[in-house]
């Protein structure tokens, strides 16, 4: 395979690539990509980074946030800019699961079922406000999420790939909502906010507050095959025992602290290591460091811990937490 040399600034710390020519492609338009997202969503440059690396490790995202920040704008301009397949479902008390994954409809022509494809079937998948929908509605995202595939009436649908699902939910509002389970939770390989904005992106926004026609000049940079080969191109980025070392060692640190009643899984150690290749792709680096960790360890982690309650004491929340363990354990 050719040796590429990424010609962008992002990558000039890059000594050399070996990559297949299509995976170059996809690499050489990343930057550009990024930067339109960002263009978009003004303030955020960490969380769109987020975003992508979620993408290309291969999982899905949770944005909890307060409305208006922008949430449904970044599906928006990852769709477009990525050239995906795009659906989006809002989550109400009386969405049904078939509303969501779809339904059999008897043809009296044919005398047959066939089915009848949902919103789910579509490659970035906006689940709005996931938390307002009841359990049942949610678990019909479980197999999907973990398994690219949904099963009904007892038979197999593959899902188009690639299949990445941002979902989102409001912290503050909790009236007639239902709190998603450890279960679900975890489907999720990052959870991010996107939080205010800082006062010039601000100022940005207010100078074009018509969004739609920013929106509306996005220009379609990168498409569903150039999504699969930056994914197997993120498989591809090295991790040095030392690093699988790190790893381990804040795994094993949030089992063994003394305010956190669950730690991460053997599951969660793999989310981490995944989703700090796909960083550090992002970084131009064809092998992964102990700052690619830690950029993405809070999001990965933080809504995967469960605390102790200490009555008559400050209640740290998880992300505190998080960049606690951080804080707490060497780099080996």
């Amino acid at each position: 395979m050719p040796q590429i040399m990424p010609e962008d600034s992002q990558n000039a710390n890059i000594s050399r690539l070996s990559i297949s020519a299509a995976a170059d492609r996809s690499l050489t338009k990343l930057p550009q990509a990024l930067a339109q997202v960002n263009d978009v969503v003004l303030g955020s440059p960490q969380a769109v980074k987020l975003t992508f690396c979620c993408l290309f490790a291969g999982g899905h995202l949770l944005i909890e946030d307060r409305p208006g920040v922008g949430k449904t704008t970044l599906a928006n301009a990852m769709a477009a800019t990525l050239g995906l397949a795009y659906s989006r479902i809002q989550f109400t008390s009386d969405l049904l699961p078939a509303d969501v994954v779809g339904i059999s409809i008897y043809s009296q022509n044919h005398e047959q079922f066939s089915f009848q494809q949902g919103p789910l079937f579509s490659q970035l998948v906006l689940a709005d406000e996931i938390n307002r929908a009841p359990p049942r509605t949610q678990s019909a995202l479980l197999e999907a999420m973990a398994e690219n595939q949904v099963t009904v009436d007892g038979n197999l649908y593959a899902l188009p790939q690639p299949f990445f699902v941002i979902a989102t939910q409001n912290p503050l509002d909790l009236a007639g909502t239902w709190l998603l389970p450890d279960s679900q939770l975890d489907r999720f390989l990052l959870r991010i906010s996107l939080g205010y904005p800082p006062r010039e992106a601000e100022r940005a926004l207010l100078r074009t507050p018509d969004r739609q026609s920013v929106m509306d000049q996005c220009q379609r940079l990168l498409s569903s095959e150039d999504v699969l080969a930056l994914r197997s191109l993120a498989n591809q980025v090295h991790c040095s025992d030392a690093l699988l070392d790190y790893i381990h060692a804040l795994v094993e640190q949030s089992r063994n602290h003394a305010l956190i009643a669950t730690g991460l899984s053997p599951r969660a150690g793999l989310a981490l290591l995944a989703a700090t290749r796909a960083y550090a792709m992002l970084e131009g680096r064809v092998h992964a460091e102990p700052d690619d960790v830690k950029a993405v360890f809070t999001a990965m982690s933080a809504h995967r811990l469960k605390l102790y309650e200490e009555p008559g004491k400050q209640q740290l929340d998880t992300t505190q937490m998080a960049d606690e363990l951080l804080a707490a354990t060497a780099i080996p």
